[in-house]
């Protein structure tokens, strides 16, 4: 069992969570996921670890509560345990030093971003880093990556802080201003991965993408990760989850996210409608 000892809201429907689990603690690399259940019989489900406590052996998890899962845990007081961390799992960052790097966040993407930002700092390379998120409330982690980062940018669609725009506004912005860089490392939703890659192609900038797609045992048997990498048939649990940004065919990979879209939905109104106002106050943040 794995004890909650920090259950934070950072925004809207996103949660800090801090797990007593010593043994992932003491292994886990930048870019390494777990994959947790937060009840016997619930689904198995992969987070990205955002940060670790060695000393206290204590992991922490960035969660935005979208479906079933996501939003049991938002439930979770401190005290409260979930049976199963599984973990540390996936291949992690070739952290190296390269010279100028880009690290780019798109909303809970800047959670995994973060300790791999960490990592390419320490070892001595200039990071510029951008934060994307649709309006100001839905940023997180500004000012940990701020500390982590030579130079942080941010950017809103609705221009509610930072530069109106998005991410690749941005790059384009730092591209014509003079800025080289000799690898980008994204994080985010599918979608604005694809685009950035697309634009880094152009730039002639390569381009690191951490990919989540549909998962189940985390150990490559399953094949439900599977992604066209190049020419080439990959499994995100354990070639990944961080490719080629330039190669990954995220269309194929967006289609394949939405095969259970049905069966998730009926899922989550199942359970909120066995929760109803207990589950609202914890999105809310009673969670203490």
């Amino acid at each position: 069992m794995h004890k909650v000892l920090e259950h934070t809201i950072l925004g809207p429907n996103v949660h800090l969570y801090r797990f007593d689990a010593p043994d992932v603690a003491q292994y886990r690399q930048p870019g390494q996921f777990v994959i947790i259940r937060v009840n016997d019989e619930g689904e198995r489900i992969p987070l990205t670890i955002a940060d670790v406590n060695k000393d206290e052996g204590s992991i922490t998890l960035i969660v935005q509560s979208v479906g079933k899962t996501t939003l049991q845990m938002a439930q979770l007081k401190i005290g409260d345990s979930i049976p199963d961390i599984c973990g540390p799992l996936g291949e992690p960052t070739h952290i190296e030093k390269v010279g100028n790097v880009l690290c780019v966040g798109g909303g809970i993407g800047t959670a995994p971003l973060f300790p791999v930002t960490k990592a390419m700092k320490d070892i001595g390379n200039q990071v510029t880093s951008i934060l994307g998120a649709r309006t100001h409330d839905l940023l997180i982690l500004e000012k940990e990556m701020k500390e982590v980062s030579h130079n942080l940018l941010v950017t809103t669609d609705d221009g509610s802080y930072g530069m109106k725009g998005l991410v690749t506004d941005a790059i384009q912005k730092l591209v014509d201003d003079g800025g080289q860089f000799d690898l980008c490392v994204c994080m985010g939703p599918p979608i604005m991965m694809k685009f950035v890659s697309l634009l880094t192609k152009k730039l002639n900038i390569p381009c690191l993408v951490s990919l989540n797609p549909i998962m189940v045992d985390g150990t490559g048997m399953c094949g439900g990760c599977r992604v066209t990498v190049g020419d080439e048939t990959k499994f995100a649990c354990v070639d990944g989850p961080e490719f080629d940004g330039h190669l990954v065919d995220f269309d194929e990979m967006m289609s394949r996210l939405t095969m259970y879209k049905g069966f998730e939905k009926d899922s989550l109104d199942h359970f909120i409608g066995q929760t109803g106002c207990k589950l609202d106050n914890a999105i809310k943040g009673d969670s203490k």
